[in-house]
């Protein structure tokens, strides 16, 4: 598939997706600094959230419109708060995505509602992508496919009978184009927590490309992704986790994603096909195998021993393999130290 004039699958680099979210910290000056860092060091594209408080939640502050975990990163905040901080404000949307067409990378976005597809089909986005927590939004979704731009969807807390089900309302309302990510929906995630053997039976079950939402820290297990197949990969991205933020503790830093992109496109190159024997590369290596050889000057008649036959580098002689069934054996002709061995070497028969 692609997006754009970009190819996404087996034998192309993970594209790669920087995502703002709320990093910006209300800042258009911010987030237009976040799209030049995400694009000078790796990125494919840079993906938007696109919502309003109102269009997520309600002002209230009764039970379940406050997060009440103590262990999460937003504990004690009430959901319409945290929207309010957190939105990227829609007239922003055109000047980000017009700075990131400037560098030559894709710019979407996230809806949540009707209103903000929509708006978003007013932009002529590229593509667009369901969220974890909205991947049970069936009519969102099929609002999304009808669309016909290509879907990517995160897979966050679904069971394999939910994500069937998200297909089946993309597919029906006429995607053709889709990416599954395994995401775990934990806030840092931790790598024990991810289970990226999930990728290539996501590919098989689904029948779809797959790719990786990662919320842990560090490349590694992007990295195991793409080992396993995942053609895209999705990170949060700031310019310092240290300026703080809603998501800014699990976010990437500029440094960090370009070691993403190398360190991803190393392993999309490494895995390679099913292979034996020396690759083209290894061919001239072989030279550095051991292999028998002459180790004495010898005449014609002499018996091969231990100590005139040994087995060493270079690699020209017959392989080591046959030392034994040579030894006893007699040498047909003069031999200097230092020449390989070979069969034509030998006399007529073994010494009695």
């Amino acid at each position: 598939m692609k997006i754009l004039d970009r190819e996404i699958g087996p034998g192309h680099r993970p594209y790669l997706i920087a995502e703002m979210s709320g990093n910006h910290n209300q800042s258009l000056d911010r987030a237009l600094a976040i799209v030049d860092a995400a694009a000078e060091h790796g990125a494919d594209a840079i993906k938007l959230q696109t919502y309003t408080a109102e269009t997520m939640t309600l002002n209230v502050r009764m039970p379940g419109f406050v997060i009440d975990d103590p262990k999460s990163l937003w504990a004690g905040r009430q959901l319409y708060e945290l929207y309010e901080e957190a939105h990227t404000p829609w007239a922003w949307h055109a000047p980000i995505m017009a700075r990131a067409a400037s560098h030559g990378v894709h710019c979407f976005s996230t809806p949540f509602d009707f209103s903000s597809v929509d708006f978003l089909e007013s932009l002529n986005v590229p593509a667009y992508k369901i969220a974890s927590f909205e991947n049970t939004d069936l009519p969102l979704i099929r609002r999304v496919a009808a669309t016909g731009k290509p879907l990517i969807m995160s897979t966050g807390m679904a069971t394999a009978g939910e994500i069937d089900e998200a297909v089946r309302a993309a597919r029906e309302a006429g995607c053709r184009d889709l990416v599954l990510l395994k995401c775990t929906s934990t806030y840092p995630a931790t790598a024990d927590n991810t289970n990226v053997s999930t990728i290539p039976h996501m590919r098989t079950l689904f029948g779809c490309e797959v790719g990786l939402s990662d919320h842990t820290m560090g490349c590694g297990v992007s990295v195991a992704a793409t080992a396993l197949g995942a053609s895209v990969i999705e990170k949060h991205f700031t310019l310092r986790r240290a300026d703080g933020g809603v998501d800014s503790s699990f976010s990437m830093e500029p440094h960090e994603l370009r070691q993403l992109r190398d360190e991803t496109e190393r392993a999309m190159q490494a895995v390679g096909q099913v292979s034996y024997g020396p690759t083209a590369a290894e061919m001239k290596s072989l030279a550095f195998r051991r292999s028998l050889y002459i180790a004495q000057d010898l005449q014609a008649g002499d018996v091969l021993t231990r100590d005139n036959l040994r087995c060493v580098r270079p690699g020209f002689g017959l392989a080591p393999k046959h030392l034994d069934s040579l030894l006893g054996q007699r040498i047909g002709q003069a031999v200097k130290a230092g020449t390989p061995m070979a069969w034509s070497l030998l006399g007529e028969g073994p010494a009695t």
